[in-house]
Formats: C-alpha cells, structure tokens, sequence
C-alpha cells in the first residue's frame, strides 16, 4: 500500500504525536467491548480477529518505522514479523490468513503489552521525526484507521454467527436517512476531470487526476431505501433468473439468498442484525450488505443500469447530491466482480482497491472538487459499522451508485471518542483532555452561568461590538451572504448579527451536538422566520462538507467567542486552512478573538469567586465516570487557572490532592499528589500575531472591531 506524499511536511490538522496518541487509544477503545474471545474469534476467511487487527496495526509501525529509522529499537517479539504480517512480500514470510482465528496466543493481554512497547519507541521517535518518515508515519496513522473499521466489520459478521445474536454496542445507533420522493439530476457530461486533485492525505490508486468522457446520463439525488429494497424482494426478485448474472444466479441458489445479509424474516416483518443487536429494518433508511450481484438484479428489475465510477465521481458534485459527502463507496458496474456480500475486508490496500473505489480501504476521498468523509479515516467520531453498502437509483442513460451508509449515531460516536480521547490524553506524560468534552448538556449550562458573571468579560463585550458595529460589520460584509457558524452554542449571537446584515441567503449552525444545534438553529428561526436554516451536525474541528442549496450566494464563516483561542497556534492554523476550504474561494469569516490584557482581570475571568468555573471544570470528571464508566473520585481534584506569561494563554488544570489511581477502560491511571490534568488552554491574542496566524492560513484581514477598554476584537477576514 503506497501513499502519494503531499508534501504537507509537518502541516498535520492537529500535532503529529497527539493525534498518534488519539489514533492509537481510540482502537483500543473499540475493542474495549470485546471479551478476550470476543478477540479470537474469525468467523470466515477473508476477516480477521479483533485482536489481530491491534497487533497488526502495531507491527506496522514497528516494522516499517521503527526498526529502520529508530535506532536501537528491539523487537518486542521476533515471532510477531512473522504472525501480524498481512501481505507485504517484502516484509517477509505470513502466517496463512485463513488461520488468523487458530492463534488462541499470544493472549489478548500480551497484544496489549505488545501495543505500548511499541507506543513507547514511537513516542520517542515523535519527539523529533526526521523529515523523510513522516509520509510513511501518516500512512501508518491513515493505516490504523482503516483497520478500526475493519475491526467493526468483523466482529459484526463474527457476531452475527451466534444464535443469541448479541450486541456489540446496545447503544449503537444507526441514523436513518430520510428517503422521501426521488428527484433524477443530470450528470456532467462531455470532458470531465476525476481523481485526486493534489490536496491533503491521497492513496496512490487515487491518481492522477485525469479527463474522462460522459455520455449523457441521469442519476438520482438519493439512495435507494429499504422500502425500494422490500418491493424488489416482494416482486420476486431473488426468485427470477433472468434479473440476475449467470454466476450471481448460482451463488444466489447456493447460499439461499433471500434478502440482504443480516436480514431475518420474524413475526413482525423483517429484522437487520446491527451492532446495536437485532432491530427492526428502517424502510426510510438505505439498503446495505449487498452483492455487486444484487445491486444488478435490483437494477435491471428496475430498468436502469449501475453507474461507472466516472459517472458517479463527476455526479457527486452536483447540488442536491444527497449523500456526496457521505462516507462513501462506490460500486462500479465494470470493475467490481465478487460474489461476496461482504466483500474481501481483512487486508489492506492494492487487493481490495482493485475491487471497490473508496471505503477504509480503498480511495475513500476521490469524490471531485473535494474530499469525501472516508469511512474512519479523519472522522473517528461517524466510524461506520461495517462495510455496508447501499443503492442509488439513476434514469435512462444514468445508474446506480453504492455508498457506505452506516455512519455512528451521535451518541455512540461521542461516547467512542471521548473514551479515545480520555486513554490518549490521561496516559500521556503530562496529562491532558480535550476541552471540547468540557460541553455536555451540564457543562453547556454551567458555561452559560459563568458568561453572566462579572468577572467573565469575553461574551458581553463580544456582544457589545457586534451589536454597536452592525453597520460597519454589515457593510464590510455586503448583501446575501450565506452565514457558516462554527459552533454556535445557543444561537445568541448568530440572532444579534443577521438580522443587521443585508438579506442573508441562509443560516448554516455546525456543532457535534444535536440538541446544541435544534437550540441555536429554533432560536434564530424565530428571530427570522423567513431565512433558511440548514443546521449540519459535525465536528467543526475536521473536514465536513456544507448542505446543498446554498447556490452561488456568498460564504461567510461566523466563528466568535474567542473559540480560536482554544487551539494551539499550529492547529488555529489548520482550521481556518480547513474553514478557508469548505467556505470556499472569495468567503470571508467573522472571527472573535480575546486580546492580551492585566493577568489579574485574565485569570479572575477563569477561577471566579462563586466557582462556577471551578464546577464546570471538576464537570468533566463527573463526565468521564457517567459515560465511559471511569470512577474518578472528583472531590480528590480541585479547579487551578493560571496565566502562562511566556504563551500568552490562560490555562485550566485539574489538580489531584493526593496520590490517588482512577480506573478507565480496564487501565489503571495514576496520580501523584499535586499532578494536573490539563483541561483548557485560552490563548490570548495581540493584533499581529493574529494577523499573521490568519496569513498564515490563507486569509487576509479586512477590517478589526474593539471595544474601548480594548479587552476584545472581532476580525472581518477574506479568503486569498
């Protein structure tokens, strides 16, 4: 498996040993649920046992990084080259992968061994990573991601072959697209361009972006749902030969096929084995395991035709493409030939590339003109359940396309990340979580209290600017705009400024949490009853794509409270790279951000006398122990902000009060008296740093409001 080099260089979304870290914890966190037979366990050939996977993950990082370029690095074992190899010829000889089920040892435990011996070599060749290896360090990275999906993949099929049918998650949800009527949309047509189109992270069978030639054709603006899927089976469709391929007509006769695999019939109608356990089938949601066999039966029973990969490629992009963003695979008519339902998964690059386009892999990001949400990699927190593929119908001339459609629920996607995030950060040298976790439906409340205390300056002279400078930001701004707000809490500030802009298009809200965004997106539908509001649920902090029927109106990015301060200065760098990317060229981005100012009226604003601060702080303790089962006792920590004069931020810290050890995720993490977990930094900004952190990333600075104490700004920037 080769990946194509960017030439990013050291210019990751979010510093190169934290997201090792966060990617390496978050596997563990998966296979958290699994039983050590959980682990063993390979229900067909072409899978592979939970804990194969983690080892093999990690014997990529110690056979292709850490033997050639560390120096001194010891094997962990010398068998293990030979048990965790998949493929790679020039790695050596491999066990046989249809026996990867046999190796009841090494033991889960000794997997787990094996793991931090090599995160420890790793951590130190992440101090200072030669400038050669950090392609093939993001490789193993992109790598690892892939077998988290791959993971999910197996155990479901692995536990699908139990007859007591268990969960692996009982809170997995998987969210039911709306299917609502078909619309058909017309495909670009004549010289296209398809492929990889130079930016970000790229496999190499996703180049070179080239020119192909489209035929006219229609394609529909959604996929094919469950209810389509039931009609087919009701009208006999696996019971007429001439629907089907010769050779899909005999594997269908062989193995019995009567519905999509994990679907059984019961007394209430049909039933879909998930991850989440037996449920009944969503008629709205999109069909999913699925043969290529199947989806040319349904189509030819519908009288259209599968699409090429070109086709879909240059369709993707076309407004109203309901699922062109989506964690994406694409079913070509003329490549994709196995009988398989669940197609071969257990390795990994040339050998499933030459079968599916797209997926974890495959190239998951080749759709046109920006890149698609891959199946795990670089959104850990919509993780599908598997390789589920579903159905989208095309007219005359146009076809069918096959996308990924299992995508977490936001649930069970924020209680995977946090727990991933909490391993990661708690068993780092010096501790640290995320401040994003901070944000519960406690914490939301907690930090509303603390923007109406007197010390808590930022919200209401925010306020104060955007309500006294409205026509200037308005005029600056101009008419139309179609207003992006990265995380807008409760709307608040959203509804101070559109109604004093000119005829805003529309009202796009983004936030990670679903009852955050029916708040903010209710609250300004009220204040405008008349502006389309298109909230989109994602995390603002990775790639995400923009809902269609913005049309051509103007992008402008509303990022205020000071939020930017909570990066460190490299990752400021790479969301306003990223928000400069999904606004697109010419948007302009509202941007709040707090100034240097007395220490004194800093640190008071983060550590207030009542200590509502200090609760929403010790808040995310009682989060960890309620929604990933840690049993952190929160009266041994105690709230700390201080001002760091050399980084010009505030940071806040949890402080244990005596030596004490939590249990997380089956680990025990320990404390020294006195040691802190590091909740939040707060980075404060003079003019030019700010100026040039946003030139940095492509933006040029337009305008700049400030109170008259000067203790905040808002900045009007333009994309270059």
């Amino acid at each position: 498996m080769n990946a194509i080099d960017p030439g990013a260089g050291r210019r990751m979304f979010r510093p190169l040993a934290l997201r090792y870290r966060q990617i390496r914890a978050r596997t563990e966190a998966l296979a958290a649920p699994l039983s050590p037979e959980d682990q063993a366990v390979q229900s067909m050939p072409d899978a592979s046992p939970a804990k194969w996977h983690r080892a093999h993950t990690t014997w990529f990082f110690e056979t292709f990084l850490l033997l050639p370029h560390r120096p001194g690095y010891r094997r962990f074992r010398e068998e293990f080259g030979y048990l965790f190899n998949s493929y790679y010829e020039s790695a050596g000889p491999r066990h046989a992968r249809p026996k990867r089920g046999m190796l009841t040892r090494p033991s889960t435990a000794e997997i787990g061994d094996y793991r931090a011996h090599v995160d420890a070599a790793m951590a130190e060749l992440l101090r200072d990573p030669p400038q050669p290896v950090l392609p093939l360090i993001e490789l193993g990275l992109q790598h690892e991601e892939q077998h988290q999906e791959l993971l999910l993949t197996d155990i479901l099929h692995a536990l699908a072959q139990n007859p007591l049918y268990p969960p692996y998650d009982p809170g997995w949800r998987d969210p039911a697209a709306a299917a609502g009527p078909a619309s058909y949309l017309e495909g670009p047509e004549g010289l296209v361009e398809i492929g990889w189109a130079g930016e970000g992270f790229a496999f190499d069978n996703e180049a070179p972006r080239h020119q192909v030639f489209l035929t006219p054709y229609r394609i529909t603006d959604r996929l094919v749902s469950n209810a389509e899927w039931l009609d087919f089976m009701a009208a006999g469709g696996y019971r007429t030969p001439g629907l089907w391929m010769s050779d899909g007509w005999a594997a269908c006769q062989a193995e019995d096929w009567e519905a999509p695999l994990h679907w059984q019939p019961g007394e209430g109608g049909w039933r879909q084995f998930t991850l989440a356990g037996l449920r009944p089938v969503d008629p709205a949601a999109p069909v999913r395991h699925i043969s290529w066999y199947e989806a040319e039966a349904f189509a030819r029973w519908a009288g259209r035709r599968l699409p090429t990969e070109a086709e879909w490629e240059a369709a993707s992009g076309l407004p109203g493409f309901r699922d062109a963003g989506g964690a994406g695979l694409a079913m070509d008519r003329q490549r994709l030939s196995s009988l398989s339902r669940l197609p071969p998964l257990g390795g990994c690059g040339r050998r499933v590339q030459r079968q599916i386009h797209g997926g974890a892999d495959g190239a998951a990001r080749r759709l046109a003109g920006h890149p698609a949400r891959p199946c795990a990699t670089e959104l850990p927190q919509l993780l599908p359940a598997g390789r589920a593929l579903a159905i989208r119908r095309a007219a005359a001339g146009g076809g069918r396309g096959m996308s990924q459609a299992l995508l977490r629920g936001a649930a069970t996607a924020q209680r995977s990340a946090l727990l991933a995030d909490a391993l990661a950060g708690l068993s780092a040298a010096r501790k640290t979580l995320p401040c994003k976790w901070l944000y519960d439906a406690e914490g939301a409340r907690l930090f509303e209290a603390i923007t109406r205390l007197p010390e808590y300056y930022p919200t209401r002279t925010e306020t104060r600017i955007l309500r006294d400078q409205a026509p200037a930001i308005a005029e600056a701004v101009g008419p139309g705009a179609a207003v992006v707000e990265f995380g807008p809490g409760d709307g608040a500030k959203a509804a101070l400024l559109l109604p004093g802009l000119a005829a805003p298009a529309a009202y796009v809200p983004v936030d990670i949490a679903p009852e955050w965004l029916e708040g903010a997106a209710s609250r300004v539908a009220a204040a405008l009853p008349d502006l389309p509001v298109l909230p989109v649920v994602a995390d603002f902090t990775l790639p995400f794509a923009l809902p269609p029927g913005l049309g051509r109106a103007p992008r402008l990015g509303f990022f205020p409270g000071s939020t930017i301060g909570n990066f460190e200065p490299e990752e400021a760098v790479a969301f306003l790279r990223r928000a400069r990317t999904t606004l697109g060229r010419g948007a302009r981005l509202l941007l709040g951000a707090d100034l240097v100012k007395d220490p004194a009226v800093l640190e008071a604003a983060y550590d207030d006398a009542a200590g509502v601060t200090a609760a929403f702080n010790l808040n995310l303790l009682h989060r960890l122990n309620r929604e990933v089962g840690a049993d952190f006792d929160v009266s041994a920590f105690h709230h700390r902000a201080i001002w760091n004069a050399a980084l010009e931020r505030v940071e806040m810290h949890l402080v244990s009060l005596w030596a004490q050890q939590v249990r997380l995720a089956g680990r025990v993490i320990r404390f020294e008296v006195g040691e802190t977990i590091h909740t939040e930094s707060s980075h404060k900004y003079r003019p030019e740093r700010l100026a040039s952190l946003a030139e940095a990333a492509g933006w040029r600075a337009v305008a700049a409001w400030t109170d008259p104490e000067r203790l905040f700004s808002v900045w009007l920037l333009e994309a270059g």
